[in-house]
Order: structure tokens, then sequence, then C-alpha cells
């Protein structure tokens, strides 16, 4: 419930503060006196959007309070998920700085736009007349259906199953693209791999074969320079081996005239036994050295493979080739696999689909039930407002689309008259028809909305005489429930609220201001005797309004 509203440097509003009763308000004022004003500062309040036109003072801020008693709404979890403090009576301010900036508070604590709509959403509603033709659309239409049918708990697991829904939709959907595309490239990832597997690759390999056909390119040159080795160390009287052997004959004679020479001895000796060692190796290897014009020709058609291949990939590595390799068999038992997950994933999809269905048909037959409930309550206020002979239609269609609060489609006909054929809502309603058949619903949802506070913008367009009376009586009846304020022209209206405001706008020095007061009994006779009659008030005036206030 609004408790009061303090408002600073705003519009044409230096200074504001005010009080408001727990039951039926009205507010009056003449066209331009600031009624829009007030509601553009509770708007701020709710969370829209301000900019610098808001401030009257450019080089000063302005400051938007509202107090709310909020403690028979249990609305203790939103601030704890939220990391607020709770208060009963909870305030929450706008400023509006001369930069431009803006910042809002709950409670003292700083909150985004976001957390401030989402509270205000649990605290008032204002009625606007773009709300009176929001009732022609059908998203409002369902909402009214889904109040009176109790649907809201259904709709919230609706909801939650239908993020899995769309989260597993989307799933199977990228599934399937990223295989169609894996499809296209399949074959040729196939023959890729087929020609690396064929090639039966083995790291070091490459540096094998062609240390292996250098000297298979080279057999005569090997052997022949083999053989001249083997010349050279065994020739009988100039060869190396018999001259080395000479000379160790030589060093043994030596070695027993001093330690010095048996040294130079056993060095020798031990380099003739490396020696001897490398000329037999060198003899065993030149018998092993013979001309293989076969092999030759494999382990050369074998490094073309594997130069091809690295050229067809462009890599210059056996290693890499291999890396290669496996991305090309991952790619390839991906798409198996795939079709394995994506049959996984379908089958999560349907049972998912199953509950949510689930969940719709009940959301439609609650909705199917609750329409003859809905239109008799509707056609009993109507009734009292001057429209006995009007009747109504809910047209609900189950679609195979899943939107956000189900998979129904409405359409509201509307027949004014007895006889006359039905047709849509926003083509044969007229705009006081329109303002009558919208306080019928609000005071339908009245019981059962949670909501503390609403607030009529000029409601009553197109009505007067008796039929204000009527919707003036229907507001104070919703008063009893909730915290109820009309902003309206009409004096009929008017004289039903239990407290009265008027919205004045005063010439002050160079600048014009907006105030709102509060009537005392006497100013409330004068103000609805001049809603009747104008400024120049006549007797008869005066008795009408206390009538009316009767």
């Amino acid at each position: 419930m609004l408790l009061s509203l303090s408002i600073k440097n705003y519009a044409l509003i230096e200074s504001l503060e005010t009080d408001f009763s727990n039951q039926f308000s009205v507010i009056t004022g003449e066209t331009g006196a600031g009624k829009s004003i007030l509601l553009g500062a509770l708007g701020l309040v709710l969370g829209n959007r301000a900019d610098l036109t808001s401030l009257k003072d450019k080089e000063q801020k302005c400051i938007i309070e509202a107090n709310f008693s909020i403690s028979n709404y249990n609305l203790k979890p939103f601030f704890e998920e939220n990391d607020l403090d709770y208060e009963d009576k909870t305030i929450i301010r706008r400023e509006i700085l001369p930069s431009g900036k803006s910042r809002a508070f709950i409670n003292d604590s700083p909150v985004n736009l976001q957390e401030l709509q989402a509270l205000s959403s649990f605290l008032l509603d204002i009625h606007s007349q773009q709300q009176t033709r929001e009732l022609t659309e059908e998203a409002y239409q369902l909402e009214i259906l889904d109040a009176v049918a109790n649907n809201q708990d259904a709709i919230s697991n609706y909801q939650k199953i239908l993020t899995s829904f769309k989260s597993k939709q989307k799933e199977v959907k990228q599934m399937i693209a990223e295989k169609e595309t894996l499809e296209k490239e399949h074959e040729y990832h196939s023959f890729l791999l087929n020609e690396l597997l064929a090639a039966n690759l083995t790291n070091g390999e490459q540096e094998t074969l062609e240390q292996e056909l250098e000297q298979l390119s080279n057999v005569e040159l090997i052997k022949e320079n083999f053989e001249r080795i083997l010349v050279i160390a065994n020739e009988e009287q100039v060869g190396t081996l018999v001259n080395l052997k000479e000379i160790k004959l030589a060093l043994h004679k030596l070695s027993v005239f001093s330690p010095n020479y048996a040294i130079l001895h056993e060095r020798l000796m031990s380099s003739l036994l490396e020696l001897e060692d490398i000329f037999n190796e060198c003899e065993q290897k030149n018998k092993k050295i013979i001309a293989e014009p076969e092999r030759l020709e494999l382990v050369n058609t074998k490094l073309q493979t594997i130069y091809k291949i690295q050229k067809k990939h462009q890599v210059d590595s056996i290693e890499k080739l291999l890396v290669i390799q496996n991305e090309l068999d991952s790619k390839v038992m991906k798409v198996d696999d795939l079709e394995n997950a994506i049959l996984k994933t379908q089958k999560e999809l349907q049972e998912i689909t199953l509950r949510i269905d689930e969940i719709a048909l009940k959301i439609s037959e609650n909705r199917k039930n609750a329409v003859p409930k809905l239109v008799d309550k509707i056609k009993h206020i109507l009734s009292q407002l001057g429209m006995a002979e009007a009747n109504f239609q809910f047209e609900i269609t189950t679609t195979s689309s899943y939107f956000l609060n189900g998979k129904d489609e409405v359409s509201l006909l509307f027949s004014a008259n007895k006889g006359t054929s039905f047709g849509l809502l926003k083509k044969v309603a007229s705009g006081g028809e329109m303002s009558r058949i919208m306080l019928a619903i609000k005071a339908i949802l009245a019981n059962y909305s949670k909501l503390p506070t609403i607030i009529f913008d000029e409601i009553d367009t197109g009505v007067s005489g008796e039929i204000a009376i009527k919707m003036g009586e229907i507001m104070k009846e919703m008063s009893k429930t909730m915290q109820v304020f009309a902003i309206t022209h009409l004096p009929q209206i008017a004289a039903k609220g239990n407290s009265h405001y008027k919205v004045v706008k005063r010439s002050h020095g160079e600048t014009t201001i907006s105030e709102l007061l509060l009537l005392s009994p006497d100013d409330r006779i004068q103000q609805i005797a001049e809603m009747l009659s104008g400024k120049d008030v006549s007797e008869s005036a005066l008795q009408h309004a206390k009538a009316l206030l009767n």
C-alpha cells in the first residue's frame, strides 16, 4: 500500500509531500494542472527511465520518494533473493542528477532499474488509457483468463520446462546441422584418412628411408672406396697395417730402456687394435654392399608418397602427418557418434515434450473452464453499468506452437446488444464500452490479484451520469480489499472517494508550479460543484454536489 509520496524538483513540482489513505482516493484537477506529472513521478519510482527534461531546476537534482507498507504481501523472499534489507515500511527513492545520471534506492540500498521494476510489479498497478487499449490484445486477454483460472502455478511450471524444452530443441538443431556439415565433408575426410592409413607411416621413418636411398643410390662409389681402404691397409710392402706392425716391433725393443718408451708402445698397441677392428668392419661392410635396384625403387616410391602427402597437407614431417591422421579419424568417427547422440537427445526432447504438452493441456482446460465464470462476472458488473445486453465469447484455440504461457491462442468476441452478431472486441466496442468493460475486468481481477494498490487514470472516458455513479461505486467496493486511486474529470466518481485530492497549477514569480492538495469537506463540495457547473458555481450545483457526497 502506498503510504506517502515526496517529490522535489520534478517537472512543474518544486516540492510536494502528501500522505494517502488506504481506501478509495480520487484525484481531480483541470486539464494541464499536473495529474500526468504525478503519474510520471510514480512511474520513476516504479522503474521507468528518466531524462534531464524531468528536472524543473536544471542545476538541482530531482528526488522522488515513495513509502510503501508491505507487511501483508509476503515479499521477504524477494528481498532475501536480491540481498536487500527488508522493512515492513519500505522506502523507494529515485534521484536524477543534473548530469543526467539516475540512481535508485530501496531502503537506502542502491539497486538497478531491473530490480526496481521487479519489486514495483508487486506493489502498484497504474491503469492508464493505454492499458484499456491492451484489453484488445491477446496477451492481456490470456492474463485475465489465467488469473480467474488460477493458472499461475501451472504456468510457472510450464515456463521452467519450456526453458529446458527450448534448450534441448536448440541442442538437437545444432547437432543435426553439425552432422549435415560433417556428412558433406565425410567422403573427402575418409579419402584423406585412407590415403594416410595406406601409407602406413611411423615416426622417424622418413629419415631412415632418406638415408637408405642415399646408400642405394651410391652403391658403386661406396664399394669402390671400401676396397681402396682395404688395399691401403693390407698391401704387403707398404700397407698401413704392415708399417704399423713394424713400428710396434721397434717400440717394443725400445721399451726396455725407458718407461716412457713402454708407454708409447702401449699406446700404439691400443691404436693398432682399434685400426684392425675398423679395417675388419670395413671388410665386412664391403662384402654386404651389393646393388639392389628393386629395393631402391621401393624406397624411392615410399619417399615420393610421403613427400606427396606432406605437400597436400602443407607439412614437413611425418609427425605432423600423424597428428592430421588422428584428427581426420576423429572427424570420420564423429559422424557415427553424432548420430547416436542425436538419437539420445531426440529421445530426451520427446520426454520433455510429453511433460510440457501435459501441463499446456491442463492450462488450456483451466482456461476453458474459467470462461463461463469470467463471462458471468463481467456481464453482472456491466449490467450495473448500463450494458445489460452485453455478451462475450472467448474463442480458445490450441496450436502446435509453444508460447511463453502455453499453447493457446485466444480471441475475445463481443456483442453489445441482444440479437447482434459477435465481433472482435477491438472492432465493435466503443470507447465508453471499453472503459466499462475494463473496469469490470479490473474489479474481477481485484479478487484474484495480490496487488495492494491500483491507480485508474481516467478509466471513465466516454461515460457520464448514472453510469459514472456506478463506476464510482464499483471502485469504492474494490477499495475494501485494496488501495484504489482514481484520476477523474467526473464529479459522480469524485464524490465516491473516501479522500479527495486536487491538483492545482499556480504562478509563482516567473515560474509555474503544480501542487497536490487534500480537500476538506467544504472544499470538496466546492470542487465537485465546479466540476458540475464550471468556475461560476450556482446554488443548484452546490446542492447537487452535496447530494452526490451523501
